[in-house]
């Protein structure tokens, strides 16, 4: 429901300007009012000492007297740009950790690497020390992401505000696409971002004796629960490349395509499991042993299978691990929506009466790739 005028000239009235658009930002990133809510036109008309003359007249709207009206509506554009940037349909993004850096590619080193056996400390002896190690993952550069969207003086004369909008969530959608796109594409293993102790090496290997470890299974289509044992067995036989010591996975993901997601769902979240003795089958009480794991099913990865001529059968392609600690986002900065200044040029010459800016830098990073088996069929 669209806000009431005459309240809204009120609440300036007794508040101020500057007070009620601090209001009504923290209103919207609390969700009690939605963007939808706002008409364009009517924010100018409350805002602007004389707003009326001033739309009807199409006279200046980003001098000083505007400023609260300019800061309202990028407002309203800003909760509609990051509520469309953060739906939950992108859902490998959400898998990933994400990394704040301030560093455009960065080394990230690991720990010192003790055995078990020189634990043992005796009394008045030194602590072994579990120093940063010499190896290291690179990450890559990092790159920037943006477009940017205008309010034309006849967007506030006609009341555009649905076009308006529209074109906010647009922009906040299409940049988290690309964002999705570039992640899935690191987690599917169609671009190999992982380089460690300065050598690239591919995400997924298949366990031959020249590969470095074994984390692709073929003929390993999802059908059943001897399927996903047998992917849960890779883990078992990964190692840590320094000391040969397995590593402790703990895998709690799965992502399969749309094809597969009826199967897997009745897989991982059946209530009960049914076990065969000879001709007898027998229902058994115990808890489904595969209800830990979180289920995730991608369309867009879909795609980005399909869209490969070397890739067949993309329906049988399926994922399991722990994804936050096989992959992250390292990110310079979050979706962040920025203003032009006041009585720009583009005032002048487009009638534009402010313009948005919406960006985010970031890359996707392997950080350890035996965290992920990737099966196919």
């Amino acid at each position: 429901m669209t806000i009431n005028i005459r309240e809204l000239r009120k609440r300036i009235e007794l508040d101020g300007a500057d007070n009620t658009v601090q209001h009504i930002t923290e209103a919207l990133k609390q969700g009690d009012l939605k963007p939808d809510d706002f008409s364009v036109r009517d924010l100018a008309e409350s805002f602007i000492p004389g707003g009326l003359s001033h739309v009807e007249q199409m006279e200046v709207l980003t001098e000083e007297s505007a400023i609260s009206f300019v800061n309202m509506v990028g407002a309203v554009i800003d909760t509609k740009i990051k509520e469309a940037y953060n739906q939950e349909v992108f859902a490998a993004s959400k898998l990933v950790r994400t990394i704040p850096t301030r560093l455009n590619g960065e080394k990230i080193h690991s720990f010192g690497t003790i055995m078990d056996t020189n634990l043992a400390v005796a009394a008045g002896e030194y602590y072994p020390s579990g120093d940063i190690n010499a190896d290291y993952v690179e990450t890559p550069i990092t790159a920037k992401h943006g477009l940017m969207i205008s309010v034309t003086k006849e967007a506030v004369f006609f009341d555009q505000t649905h076009h308006l909008l529209e074109r906010a969530a647009e922009v906040g959608e299409i940049l988290a696409a690309n964002k999705e796109k570039r992640i899935l594409d690191m987690i599917l293993g169609l671009t190999n971002t992982y380089k460690q102790n300065g050598t690239q090496r591919d995400t997924y290997y298949s366990g031959e004796s020249s590969h470095p470890w074994k984390n692709l299974l073929s003929g390993n289509e999802l059908l059943n629960w001897e399927s996903v044992e047998t992917a849960e067995d890779v883990f078992g036989e990964m190692v840590d490349p320094i000391n040969g010591n397995p590593i402790l996975i703990d895998p709690n993901t799965v992502l399969v395509m749309p094809p597969k997601r009826h199967l897997a769902h009745r897989l991982f979240h059946a209530s009960s499991v049914s076990y065969e003795d000879g001709s007898t089958a027998t229902v058994s009480s115990i808890r489904n042993p595969f209800a830990k794991y979180r289920l995730v099913s991608s369309r867009l990865a879909y795609q980005r299978l399909k869209s490969q001529p070397v890739i067949t059968n993309p329906d049988k392609i399926w994922f399991i691990g722990n994804f936050r600690k096989a992959f992250a986002y390292m990110e310079n900065w979050g979706i962040t929506v920025t203003k032009s200044a006041s009585g720009s040029e583009a005032d002048f010459t487009q009638d534009i009466v402010v313009r948005f800016k919406a960006s985010e830098r970031g890359v996707p990073a392997v950080i350890d790739p035996r965290y992920v088996v990737k099966c196919t069929g």
